[in-house]
C-alpha cells in the first residue's frame, strides 16, 4: 500500500472512528436520518467506483452537468493521474498516465439531495466516501495532502492566441481563440479546414499555446 492509499484509508477508518465514539443513540439516528449534509459552498467529495470505471464516471458526470446546466453546483470532477514512462521494446520512451487513487473519483460540489441522486446513481459509482455511506467532505488539510487541487484543469490561453491542437481529430493543427469558457473549461477555435475556417470546441488539456 503506497502513500496516497493510506491517505484514503485514514480518511475513511477516521470517519469510521468519529461515528463510533458518539454516544447518544439519538444524535446517531438523527446523523443518518437524510442522505446528505447540505452545504452552502462547493466542498471536495469523494466516490467509489468500479475498478477502471474513473474515467467513464468522470465523462459521465461532466456530460450530466452539461445537459443540466450544474455547473455552479458541480463544479469540479477530477481523477488524479501522474505521468510515467516506458520503454518500448524498439527503445523509445512511450508517455503512460497512471491514476494515482485507483477506484475513487474526486467532485468539488454543493452537497444537497438532488446532487447526490445525479452522482449517486451515475452508472460505475458504487458509493460516496464516508460513514454508512454518507457523503462527508475532506477537510482542507486532507486536499492539500492529496493535492486534489493540483490536478485542475487551468487556462493560460487568452482570445486571439495562436494555438496547437495536441490530439483529437484536429491534432497538430493551429488555429485562433476565439472563445473561452471558464465554466466548462473549453474554448472555440477557428481551424483552417480545406480552406475554410471552422470554429471548433476543445477542451483546455487539447491545446497549447505556440509563442
Amino acid at each position: 500500500m503506497d502513500k496516497n492509499d493510506d491517505l484514503i484509508q485514514n480518511f475513511e477508518e477516521d470517519l469510521v472512528n468519529e461515528t463510533n465514539s458518539k454516544e447518544n443513540k439519538n444524535i446517531l439516528e438523527e446523523e443518518f436520518s437524510s442522505k446528505t449534509t447540505p452545504t452552502e459552498k462547493p466542498r471536495w467529495y469523494v466516490i467509489h467506483t468500479y475498478s477502471g470505471y474513473e474515467n467513464n464516471v468522470k465523462a459521465s458526470i461532466e456530460k450530466i452537468i452539461e445537459n443540466r446546466d450544474m455547473y455552479d453546483v458541480i463544479t469540479e470532477v477530477v481523477v488524479p493521474v501522474q505521468v510515467d514512462y516506458e520503454t518500448t521494446k524498439s527503445g523509445k520512451q512511450k508517455e503512460v498516465q497512471r491514476k494515482i487513487f485507483p477506484g475513487y473519483v474526486f467532485l468539488k460540489m454543493i452537497m444537497n439531495d438532488d446532487t447526490w441522486y445525479v452522482v449517486r446513481n451515475t452508472r460505475g459509482v458504487t458509493s460516496f466516501v464516508g460513514p454508512g455511506s454518507k457523503p462527508v467532505p475532506l477537510t482542507d488539510d486532507e486536499v492539500i495532502s492529496m493535492g486534489i487541487e493540483s490536478f485542475l484543469d487551468t487556462c493560460d490561453i487568452e482570445l486571439g492566441d495562436v494555438v496547437l491542437i495536441k490530439e483529437g481529430p484536429f491534432a497538430k493543427s493551429s488555429g485562433v481563440v476565439k472563445e473561452i469558457n471558464v465554466s466548462k473549461k473549453t474554448v472555440m477555435v477557428n481551424v483552417n479546414f480545406f480552406g475554410r475556417e471552422t470554429p471548433v470546441e476543445l477542451d483546455f488539456h487539447q491545446i497549447q499555446q505556440m509563442g
